[in-house]
């Protein structure tokens, strides 16, 4: 059964943790706050183990549930022990002291910055266009399913991750190459602003209709 670290204790990815382990699979949740990531762990489900940031990484799947200035130190951190591990990027790389830009260049993206920073990775983008309610309650507004769009490059890897997703409960939908989160940042922008000038709910947003 594939396996899942998530590193980063807060709303999405206890919310993403609670995913996981109600498909059964094996979580191993990290973070600075050991109160916060026991917590959270308790929260997610019984096979969620609870770490630090710099324990060593269990999990086939790494989810880098973190603001997007954080992810390079996390990078730096387990630097050479990320090869062979599927990585999934679910930033909104904001510029939160203006909350009305993004921060990378108008033809990348955090998740492709990623990609760059460990080659030898397979990174995909998911779960930045969904909010951490809906993820919980797996719907958008209450009406709606909650789909959780999935780009990569590795066809493999986008599998693993959408079976894992899809054991708990939610559905997953391919939005194409990694380039392809460009736009799903974009999209993830709008909806975050959004709701933080309370036009749309945390517990709404935009929803994928199949």
């Amino acid at each position: 059964m594939t396996s899942i670290t998530i590193i980063g204790a807060g709303n999405m990815g206890t919310a993403i943790a609670g995913i996981a382990a109600k498909g059964g699979a094996p979580v191993q949740l990290l973070a600075r706050d050991a109160e916060k990531t026991a917590a959270a762990a308790n929260a997610a489900g019984a096979s969620v183990t609870a770490g630090a940031v710099g324990d060593d990484i269990t999990g086939d799947i790494v989810v880098l549930a973190l603001p997007y200035p954080a992810v390079s130190e996390v990078l730096d951190l387990y630097a050479g022990k990320l090869d062979g591990k599927t990585i999934v990027d679910i930033t909104n790389p904001l510029d939160f002291s203006t909350f009305d830009s993004l921060v990378v260049p108008a033809d990348a993206s955090a998740a492709q910055e990623i990609a760059a920073a460990v080659p030898g990775a397979s990174v995909l983008k998911a779960f930045n266009t969904t909010f951490a309610g809906t993820l919980a309650t797996g719907q958008v507004g209450g009406q709606q399913p909650t789909v959780v769009m999935i780009a990569g490059d590795d066809s493999d890897a986008k599998a693993a991750l959408a079976s894992v997703v899809e054991a708990g409960g939610v559905a997953t939908m391919d939005a194409g190459a990694l380039k392809r989160a460009r736009e799903m940042e974009a999209l993830g922008f709008l909806q975050l602003t959004s709701a933080a000038s309370e036009k749309v709910s945390w517990m709404g947003g935009f929803a994928v209709v199949k």
